[in-house]
């Protein structure tokens, strides 16, 4: 199975403009998750997606391959189903651009052992919240899954409601996903729905048409950059983890 890893780097972005080159340490954000996911043995190769001539030089000047896309992608998925359009694999695994943190063991969790490379499927990685605070904050997905690990739900407010039991864990998003070409192309052909777009998430885009995503519990630890107050916190775990 020829599996491609693929990192969607959005230049103009209005909360936080350029957000691949801002610095973690000495090094952009960028080169984190090109890091990490290059450290994935199973990957054929790793490509940055971008629309920005500015992140394609300097992806380049640290060794990454680049594949440019167009500034009219308004999702990641969407960036990826061009990107799928370009260079050819049976599995396709996104490794957002702001997920520094994100380590090779949690990324391969997403990949199957056997699937049909030609058929539908879609999987993305969650993790456990471990501070109360994170589960109210709208900025962080909450994920609910039936027993078989399939999506049921995804928002930014504090799902399940705690009416009946408090002894619940909550999940959390983390922007790590598998698909195959064939998902990409019913991404791509599919209109989005109501709920896609009252919640602004194009999971819906399957979960709306009953199509199955798994949810994968990878147990890791993640700190998307959203704003730049994130940075600090990258910094600190990083520096915690031994990685500078």
């Amino acid at each position: 199975m020829k599996i491609i890893g693929m990192i969607p780097a959005r230049g103009g972005s209005t909360r936080f403009y350029n957000k691949p080159t801002k610095m973690i340490f000495d090094k952009p954000m960028l080169w984190w998750v090109w890091k990490h996911s290059k450290e994935v043995e199973c990957f054929e190769e790793v490509y940055v997606a971008t629309d920005s001539e500015e992140i394609k030089e300097m992806a380049e000047g640290f060794g990454a391959k680049v594949v440019m896309t167009s500034k009219d992608n308004e999702t990641a998925t969407e960036r990826l189903y061009e990107f799928s359009q370009k260079i050819d694999a049976d599995l396709y695994v996104m490794v957002n651009g702001d997920e520094p943190c994100i380590k090779k063991e949690a990324i391969v969790q997403c990949i199957p052992e056997n699937i049909d490379t030609k058929g539908f499927y879609v999987s993305n990685l969650m993790t456990d919240f471990s501070d109360p605070v994170e589960v109210v904050d709208s900025t962080n997905l909450k994920i609910v899954t039936n027993k078989d690990g399939i999506c049921l739900f995804i928002s930014r407010s504090p799902i399940p409601f705690p009416k009946g039991a408090m002894n619940y864990t909550y999940h959390k998003f983390v922007g790590v996903g598998a698909f195959t070409k064939s998902a990409l192309q019913y991404y791509h052909d599919t209109p989005r729905g109501p709920i896609e777009k009252i919640e602004e998430n194009d999971s819906f885009r399957f979960i709306e048409n009953r199509k199955d995503i798994y949810y994968i519990n990878a147990h890791c630890k993640t700190i998307s950059v959203d704003t730049p107050k994130d940075i600090a916190k990258v910094e600190e775990y990083l520096r915690k983890s031994g990685e500078v």
